[in-house]
């Protein structure tokens, strides 16, 4: 067919590109586009699994098999290096993260005439896709979507409900925000949601940060072996299988050093898994994260030291960076210009650098490469199914 392109690879927001750069929307590599923009699918191009795809935003690649899917992850990652020229060693297997795999999640609901709607919204849109179903959350976060409606229906107030679930150690953590269950029978009910559900904590927020309501007992998330006090709020890796990939990275890349600084280091996700005999300074601002991981080490004696700090307005200087055997950074999507900045200075010679935004570790991976560090292996994570949302871990020595 005169003027027919075939689809090449997946671009960074999930549209296809053929070899003159034209866009193609839900086009995978192998599909055929005709010149009037009609799209024929190819061997890579399957039926989407999910009734509400492509409208919910929660995902957008389920129109692309595994291979299709492997491959955009892989490429998010190299191509990331490759345009700031950097130079690979190993590039390791890609690991993606397998449906009904998510264990956090942040849901939108709205009370209507008709009852409720709740679910992840439309891409670009304030619009809420109604969930029916989902092949990304846990089982356990699954069910609670329906007696969640039902909760929106009776006790929601015409306007946005916010609502975060998390799966911890003793069960699922519920953050609802824009119910204010004022008064004896709405404060019933909420208790009796928890209780019936067997939530492991139920917190209502009213507009001045999350009150918690139901916790039958301490919320806690095991880390490397410990149970790590759960704030309101903490961030976790969204699969257990994609933190095992990172963790387990980072003990590779860092065997053998003897002391570590884990910078940007939340509750303790690598910090403690890489404790024992390893002595780890886990560096971290956020004050609620940094006072459980504390109170995790101080209560089975672990050795991590841990140290309340920003290090994007005052990050570790070159000469405290170079008494450490090993460094390790897992910062924000924003990345670590100014710690990068300063680690490149010191005389620190291992780096081990997990990141959950391509575009800013590539930048970041140019500074330690122009201080003489060299890229030695490289992983590209998919934990995020179905989504652009691309992770890597990375290891650097000089």
């Amino acid at each position: 067919m005169s003027g027919t392109e075939t689809i090449e690879r997946i671009a960074a927001r999930g549209d296809g590109v053929t070899a003159s750069g034209k866009h193609v929307v839900r086009g995978v590599p192998g599909d055929r586009v005709a010149a009037d923009g009609t799209l024929t699918p190819g061997p890579h191009h399957v039926e989407p699994p999910c009734r509400h795809f492509p409208g919910c935003g929660g995902c957008q690649l389920q129109h692309a098999d595994e291979e299709a899917l492997r491959q955009f992850v892989t490429d998010r990652v190299v191509h990331a290096a490759e345009a700031q020229d950097i130079t690979m060693g190993a590039v390791l297997p890609t690991h993606l993260s397998p449906p009904h795999s998510r264990r956090r999640a942040k849901l939108h609901g709205l009370r209507t005439a008709k009852g409720a709607v709740l679910g992840f919204r439309e891409a670009g849109s304030h619009r809420i896709v109604d969930m029916r179903e989902c092949h990304i959350l846990v089982p356990e976060l699954l069910a609670l979507i329906a007696p969640l409606r039902a909760l929106v229906a009776g006790h929601g107030e015409r306007q946005a409900i916010d609502i975060e679930l998390t799966l911890a150690d003793q069960g699922a953590d519920c953050t609802i925000k824009g119910i204010a269950a004022e008064g004896l029978a709405a404060t019933e009910a909420m208790l009796d949601f928890a209780r019936d559900r067997a939530l492991a904590r139920l917190s209502l927020d009213r507009g001045y940060g999350p009150e918690t309501v139901w916790e039958p007992e301490p919320l806690t998330v095991t880390l490397g072996g410990y149970a790590v006090p759960f704030p309101h709020g903490s961030f976790l890796q969204p699969t257990r299988d994609g933190e095992s990939v990172l963790v387990g990275d980072a003990a590779d890349f860092l065997e053998g050093a003897s002391t570590v600084a884990d910078l940007f280091s939340g509750l303790g996700t690598f910090a403690f898994a890489l404790a024992g005999p390893r002595k780890v300074l886990a560096v971290e601002a956020a004050r609620d994260a940094h006072l459980a991981c504390k109170a995790a080490a101080n209560a089975r004696q672990a050795s991590v030291l841990t140290l309340h700090r920003d290090l994007f307005r005052n990050p570790l200087q070159p000469e405290e960076a170079s008494r450490f055997g090993a460094l390790l950074l897992d910062p924000p999507r924003a990345g670590a210009r100014e710690q990068v900045a300063q680690i490149a200075a010191s005389t620190a010679t291992r780096v081990a650098y997990v990141s959950c935004n391509p575009a800013s570790w590539a930048r970041d991976a140019k500074v330690l490469v122009e201080a003489g560090f060299r890229l030695e292996k490289l992983r590209p994570v998919g934990q995020f199914r179905w989504s652009t949302h691309v992770e890597l871990t990375s290891y650097f020595t000089r």
